[in-house]
């Protein structure tokens, strides 16, 4: 569906599609040396949220934007006793985010016909 959209949009001379697990996929492009993203967006698997963060660092400069979806779930990302592995994820997300000096973050609420969600947003304010 990506390739056709993107195709339709008439992009598919300047996106790269890459097929696989993110992790593995994310390691390579640092091992390609790729340039720094301006822009990356984090919605896959939850409970994996942290480790895409620290690849989006990596893969980031002064300036670029990282966003996370989902990562409000319905207000269960409050619950301190969660043991899903998605609110954990998402909750270990925030924690690192707090932390890292390198961003300045927010959280935004949603609502819609999902429910209660909402995404981060975090800008690069300065390079590693």
């Amino acid at each position: 569906m990506a390739q056709s959209n993107i195709a339709r949009a008439g992009l598919s001379d300047q996106v790269e599609i890459r097929v696989g697990e993110a992790i593995d996929s994310l390691a390579q492009l640092e091992a390609e040396k790729t340039e720094p993203f301006d822009m990356i967006f984090i919605d896959a698997d939850k409970p994996n949220n942290p480790h895409y963060l620290e690849w989006a660092l990596k893969l980031s400069r002064r300036g670029s934007l990282i966003i996370g979806d989902n990562v409000v779930r319905n207000g269960a990302v409050v619950n301190e006793a969660s043991t899903d592995p998605s609110v954990r994820g998402v909750q270990r997300f925030f924690e690192l985010l707090a932390a890292e000096p390198r961003v300045s973050a927010a959280a935004i609420q949603t609502v819609g016909s999902k429910g209660y969600d909402g995404f981060a947003i975090a800008l690069v304010t300065e390079d590693e």
